[in-house]
């Protein structure tokens, strides 16, 4: 009999695990325990049943490629091969994918599908629509008979009863739920409401896989009224949640955030007239400013104007005018004055009134040589003050 070394045993098992084709590709479920994350990325545990259990590793390239943390307890279906490590003869499932069983499946298939939305910017706060802040007319996509209406009517009834509520009856679980909601979101959009409110109270991930559905979520993503979802309660999101313009945990939240209170909306209207009255006011100020000073221009440009303009500047030629004249005037009269004293101190009166007198004969001759006066003659003498009526006693010629 031959004698082996342990390497050369351990060698011929390996060797047999990997010439078996069926150990190469196989799925094996079971419940997942002793989970270990290392820290190179790798991850080790351990499958059971009740029959048994299974050691298992994923290697960080496999581990890297999951969208969710493999726990205790998880139940799962790991594809992978079964192979031996050499060095100490242990076997174990080697594991490229893991998914979970049951419900934990369908959470996958939802994880994906959340994935693939975000990817499409479905989810980016890009293209949600702001909420108005007065909305007249609310619509409401939900079951008639839950309590998801009474909470949104009593609500607005407590702070706004003017906010009309329209209720569009929707299936929100089971068959044909996801189609019933899109049909309701179609028509309050052409029924011209101001915004939309899908709700439902919470739930399983199975009661609210109506709110998971992608038909749905395309209709959410496209319609053109804003939309709140008030889906489920507490930690439950569904991708309705996601993709809508707003979320709230629970209906009467979404009827606090969508009904405006009355109150604050008489406020906000008072304060818009009076700043509109303001506005109005200064609208008006600069009009007539503006008036007034396309007058001045017209009145500028019109005859009246150049009729007024050629008046003033003839008053002001004419007190020119006035005051050369004046000018002159005076100029004339201080030489005329000047000229009255030259002649005065020549006439003949003036000199009359030093003494001297102009002398005629009786018939008013003016008598300049006193050889034409003879002893006898009646002789006038003017002076200043009067006239004296002489006879000549004696005449008397004198060589000058």
């Amino acid at each position: 009999m031959n004698i082996y070394t342990v390497g050369q045993i351990n060698a011929y098992i390996k060797n047999m695990f990997s010439q078996d084709y069926f150990l190469q590709s196989v799925i094996v479920a079971g419940e997942v325990s002793n989970v270990k994350h290392h820290s190179s990325g790798h991850i080790y545990f351990t499958l059971k049943d009740e029959t048994g259990i299974l050691s298992a590793v994923m290697f960080r390239s496999n581990a890297a490629r999951m969208t969710w943390t493999l726990q205790k307890g998880d139940k799962i279906e790991a594809a992978g091969s079964v192979n031996t490590y050499e060095k100490n003869s242990d076997y174990q499932l080697y594991v490229r994918s893991i998914k979970k069983a049951g419900e934990g499946a369908q959470h996958e298939e939802l994880e994906k599908l959340k994935k693939r939305l975000e990817e499409k910017g479905m989810f980016s706060d890009t293209y949600k629509r702001p909420i108005p802040k007065y909305s007249f007319r609310i619509g409401v996509v939900t079951s008639p008979t839950g309590s998801v209406i009474h909470d949104i009517r009593q609500v607005a009834a407590r702070r706004n009863p003017h906010v009309e509520i329209v209720l569009e009856p929707a299936v929100v679980q089971g068959d044909g739920a996801a189609q019933s909601i899109i049909n309701g979101i179609e028509k309050l959009a052409r029924e011209g409401v101001d915004v939309i409110i899908i709700g439902r109270g919470g739930g399983s991930e199975e009661d609210l896989s109506a709110f998971n559905n992608e038909d749905l979520a395309n209709a959410i993503f496209n319609c053109d009224i804003p939309i709140v979802s008030a889906v489920g309660h507490g930690d439950d999101e569904s991708i309705t949640d996601l993709v809508a313009d707003a979320h709230t945990p629970t209906p009467s939240a979404a009827a606090e955030l969508t009904v405006f209170l009355y109150e604050e909306f008489v406020r906000d209207v008072n304060m818009r007239l009076m700043s509109m009255e303001r506005m109005i006011q200064r609208r008006i100020e600069r009009a007539y400013s503006t008036l007034a000073q396309k007058k001045l221009r017209m009145d500028a440009l019109s005859p009246q104007s150049k009729v007024r303009l050629q008046k003033m500047e003839y008053a002001g030629r004419r007190e020119r005018l006035e005051s050369l004249m004046r000018k002159r005037l005076d100029l004339s009269k201080h030489r005329m004055s000047i000229y009255l004293e030259k002649y005065r101190a020549l006439s003949p009166i003036e000199k009359i009134g030093h003494g001297f007198a102009a002398v005629t004969d009786a018939g008013g001759n003016k008598i300049t040589d006193v050889t034409k006066v003879k002893a006898g003659d009646t002789l006038k003498l003017t002076m200043r003050e009067g006239l004296i009526e002489a006879t000549a006693t004696r005449v008397e010629k004198r060589e000058i």
